[in-house]
């Protein structure tokens, strides 16, 4: 089964219901999952109900989508109980993934959210990118009046070394599948990248960097985003009509790495996917990929910055709009 905008819906009642607590605030780290459990976690759907499975505190739980959570007992090898009258089945198939959950005669399929076991989430655009481009260089950003600070971009991989970049956008590997950018930088205005770096050698007193996929980001490339992607994905993507804080070198789209195996940690939901288990409060997957989600939020708002309400992994800077929109490629930055 694949997501629908009614699932997306789903997820924002249950994201608002749990909310920004303080349960998986970053103070001890929670133990890793359970190896068994882990093929079980996951989104599944019968009709219109949806159900998560996910870990918290050392116990695996049944979340509702806007509705209940029950914490299940295990019972026998792929069999949980609820109480003394209910039973719940996530029996692991021969492919060591679990692709059902029943419970009460109802039957679950396993939701596939579009970017599983770490791959990279893909749209099929709804036009041609080579189309796209051509009318995207040749359109203009939108006009913008006020008093404004002048552009003083500042390259992030410059200012600090030990930020790891991953720009997705100078390569094939994001939601795409094209090559937007010439150069693999990162770009911020300059109160922006150097409030990110402090948030940098904060997590490093912690045992994380930061690990950059994006900064400043052409107009004409969220243009070209938002004419490929459908309709009903495009909470995920800025409207070009309004620009994008991206535009202004006000927004970043990051992560965490591990400083002790130079990896990036695992969150509820994969970068650029457009999918419910982005959203920066998705209650689901295990307690440690929300506790690390966390320790990122935490870092980031310290520093001045907001996550964006659909997206984990994206943080506007809080002087974004003393900017201006900007389209200059990267080649044409003139930023050393």
């Amino acid at each position: 089964m694949r997501l629908n905008k009614a699932l997306l819906i789903l997820c924002v009642l249950a994201s608002c219901s749990v909310g920004h607590t303080s349960s998986d605030s970053p103070n001890a780290m929670p133990s890793d999952v359970p190896e068994v459990w882990r093929p079980m976690i996951g989104e599944y759907a019968e009709g219109a109900d949806t159900v998560s499975v996910l870990e918290e505190d050392g116990s695996l739980a049944l979340l509702f989508w806007g509705g209940e959570r029950f914490q299940l007992t295990a019972s026998s090898n792929g069999t949980f109980e609820i109480d003394s009258n209910a039973m719940v089945k996530i029996p692991v198939d021969a492919s060591g993934r679990a692709e059902m959950v029943s419970m009460d005669g109802r039957v679950f399929d396993r939701l596939s959210l579009g970017a599983e076991d770490g791959g990279t989430f893909r749209i099929t655009p709804i036009r041609a990118p080579d189309e796209l481009l051509v009318e995207a260089l040749t359109a203009s950003p939108p006009e913008e009046e006020g008093d404004f600070r002048l552009s003083d971009l500042a390259e992030l991989g410059v200012l600090d070394s030990t930020i790891v970049l991953d720009i997705r956008y100078a390569t094939t590997n994001n939601f795409m599948g094209e090559v937007f950018y010439s150069e693999p930088k990162a770009f911020l205005q300059r109160p922006a990248a150097e409030a990110l770096v402090r948030a940098h050698h904060w997590l490093g007193e912690r045992g994380y960097g930061l690990l950059i996929h994006d900064g400043y980001r052409p107009w004409y490339v969220t243009k070209m985003f938002w004419d490929a992607t459908p309709e009903e994905l495009r909470i995920f993507v800025a409207n070009p009509a309004n620009g994008s804080r991206h535009n202004r070198g006000c927004a970043v789209d990051l992560t965490l790495y591990d400083l002790e195996t130079g990896s990036p940690v695992t969150m509820t939901g994969g970068y650029d996917e457009m999918s419910p288990r982005s959203y920066p409060d998705y209650p689901g997957g295990t307690a440690r990929q929300r506790w690390h989600r966390e320790l990122l939020r935490e870092a980031m708002e310290a520093q001045g910055f907001t996550v964006y309400e659909a997206e984990w992994w994206h943080f506007d800077y809080e002087d974004w709009s003393s900017y201006r929109i900007g389209n200059e490629r990267f080649e044409e930055l003139g930023v050393g």
